[in-house]
């Protein structure tokens, strides 16, 4: 018997497996394949445009999805750095051969976790309560949680032209049954795709016709207890290429070829990571559209074509790919396939990650509609604790919208649902200018402490940089400039204007063409740059990161109104019926979680809080 079975070795299996096992919970981690654990089928990348901030947050939970990608990485660069702190988001280019091998020696090395090599197709329920898995052979393995992690694996089919070949990434062997089970226990099953680009041999490339794009010339991790352990020098460049008029022209001519457009599709595409020939078709007026080669390992010369994913059939992927200016000679050593799979309804699980349908039964990643391996981390990661606190008998960890983009993720999925793959972006997250990568070890490593992934010295350390923050702010609050000759030409040196008046440095430092680099001029600031980065956020967004936390409040006074769970909402006058319908489906926990359910106007809110008054003496 184990306390926790986690079916699926992909990047939501593997941080659900390392929290329970961390957690002292006896852990089963079942692979179709151990040697696909931790695997990169599509992009070699971790992090990107929110997805950078969410492996931050993971980090600062006591995940292990930064800590691995800082040990492995080819290139790394911040994205958006010249914007605001909101925004900006590390993005790492792995090593598809290496990131897998660290991760699977952390898990081997984790002593209450087994790794078994089998497929699971069935699910051992009675009385709607989870009870441990049925593998293919007929096995049953008993359990007190279960955790589906099953990636693209549910009943997968590999789409290329006009065939269809029932199959898992790479060729892999894929569940037959077990979406089947799950409908039969009261899921409601729906059809997703995502695709990959092809792969090219470097060598057959003239990459002197494509522009060269460097990683960043400063270190980075994703990981706050990580230094860096890579060369600045001899990070892995990446290669700039734009589609043409000739490339549009064949994907036009061919686009019946296509698996989406020649009809073979039942899956649904994700709307923000399109194909290429879905671009075409969308974006007629556009001349090029912008494409990356990027390596995927040092281990050999397959390069990853970033922006060409597509469906078209072989003959046509080689001519899309040679009409690209110094690909003429290009050798594509994979082609690029689509790929359907089953996943289940996501306002069919509840905001810890259990399901509402069988007790004890958790999923995580593209099971419930995403994509993108950061976000499936991430719910594998708060399934795992959520499994653990189930099994403890404590209350469940439920980030909310404004404590990390990971609460966003999960309150998107069991409130909105999704019809489509779910990327998480940053104009997801209405208070985002709190939830900065730079920040997320102060926002979360304090419930990774009270759960028991984040240990004594890690939380001394992050205690220690709260003091210091909190110090070097007060010292620019009530440290005055001191006007003198002196004074006036180091900001002449820096041509900077000199001030009317003598000020506090805090107040200086509001100034737009002045940073906390400069103040050292006149104030001993011996902290590391971490502190410093955010005294410096803390200072210049004052006033905006005030405006938002007021409209924090607002919504944790909405999130304190709690609906009962035996609320009968056919009881309910006057709601609207879609508004009726969506609340009898997503049954949400609190008055905040009802109004962001689409579908349920202010009105309906005004007419469900006098209920509550009414009934249960709530909401006043």
């Amino acid at each position: 018997m184990y306390d926790v079975i986690v079916v699926g070795g992909g990047h939501a299996g593997c941080e659900a497996s390392y929290a329970c096992s961390k957690l002292k919970k006896k852990t089963l981690l079942i692979s179709a394949n151990i040697k696909n654990i931790a695997d990169m089928p599509c992009n070699p990348s971790i992090g990107g445009t929110a997805k950078g901030i969410v492996v931050r947050e993971i980090d600062a939970l006591g995940g292990i999805m930064g800590k691995v990608a800082d040990k492995t990485h080819l290139q790394i660069k911040m994205l958006n750095s010249k914007k605001g702190p909101a925004v900006r988001s590390l993005r790492a280019q792995a090593d598809k051969v290496e990131y897998p091998k660290a991760m699977l020696n952390i898990l081997k090395s984790q002593k209450y976790l087994e790794i078994k090599e089998a497929m699971v197709e069935g699910l051992d329920v009675k009385n709607k309560k989870i009870e441990g898995v049925i593998l293919e052979n007929g096995e049953i393995i008993k359990s007190k949680c279960v955790i589906l992690t099953t990636g693209t694996y549910l009943k997968s089919q590999i789409l290329v032209g006009d065939t269809k070949t029932p199959s898992g990434p790479h060729g892999e062997n894929f569940s037959k049954n077990l979406s089947d089970k799950l409908r039969n226990l009261g899921f409601e099953i729906q059809r997703l795709k995502t695709g990959t680009p092809p792969r090219i041999d470097k060598r057959t490339v003239n990459l002197k016709e494509l522009q060269e794009e460097k990683g960043d010339n400063k270190y980075y991790t994703f990981s706050f207890d990580n230094e860096p352990s890579y060369d600045l020098d001899k990070q892995i460049s990446c290669y700039l290429v734009y589609t043409n008029e000739k490339t549009h022209k064949i994907i036009k001519e061919n686009l019946d070829k296509s698996s989406m457009y020649g009809g073979y599709v039942e899956g649904v595409g994700p709307r923000y990571c399109p194909s290429i020939e879905d671009k075409i078709v969308r974006f007629q007026d556009k001349e090029r559209h912008q494409l990356f080669l990027e390596p995927e390992t040092v281990s050999n010369d397959e390069w990853y074509l970033q922006g060409f994913s597509t469906s078209m059939p072989k003959d046509v992927q080689e001519r899309m790919v040679h009409s690209l200016k110094g690909f003429e000679k290009a050798k594509i050593n994979k082609y690029a396939y689509a790929i359907e799979y089953d996943a289940i309804n996501p306002l069919q699980i509840k905001s810890s990650l259990e399901t509402k349908i069988i007790t004890n039964l958790f999923t995580a990643g593209q099971i419930n509609g995403t994509s993108g391996y950061e976000e499936a981390a991430a719910q594998g990661l708060m399934a795992g604790i959520n499994a653990c606190l189930k099994i403890d008998s404590k209350e469940p960890l439920v980030l909310k919208r404004n404590e990390a983009y990971i609460g966003v993720l999960i309150d998107d999925l069991v409130t909105k649902g999704t019809k489509e793959p779910y990327r998480l972006l940053t104009s997801r997250a209405e208070y985002r200018l709190l939830l900065r990568g730079d920040n997320a070890d102060l926002r979360l490593r304090k419930y990774g402490y009270e759960i028991g992934l984040i240990d004594q010295k890690q939380y001394d350390n992050l205690i220690e940089k709260e003091k210091n923050i909190n110090y070097v702010i007060n010292l620019l609050k009530t440290t005055n400039l001191k006007l003198n000759e002196e004074t006036k030409k180091i900001f002449t040196q820096n041509n900077i204007e000199i001030p009317n008046r003598s000020e506090s440095l805090s107040k200086l430092l509001k100034r737009p063409e002045i940073n906390i680099k400069f103040l050292k001029n006149f104030c001993s600031l011996d902290y590391n740059e971490e502190i410093l980065e955010q005294v410096e956020i803390a200072i210049k967004y004052e006033g905006y990161i005030e405006k938002t936390k007021k409209e924090v409040e607002r919504l944790i006074s909405l999130e304190n109104k709690k609906i009962p769970k035996d609320i009968d909402y056919d009881k309910v006058g006057n709601l609207a019926t879609e508004a009726l319908e969506k609340l009898k489906k997503v049954n949400p926990t609190t008055i905040a979680q009802a109004t962001r359910i689409s579908g349920v106007n202010p009105s309906d809110i005004a007419v469900l809080s006098v209920y509550l008054k009414k009934e249960y003496g709530k909401n006043e």
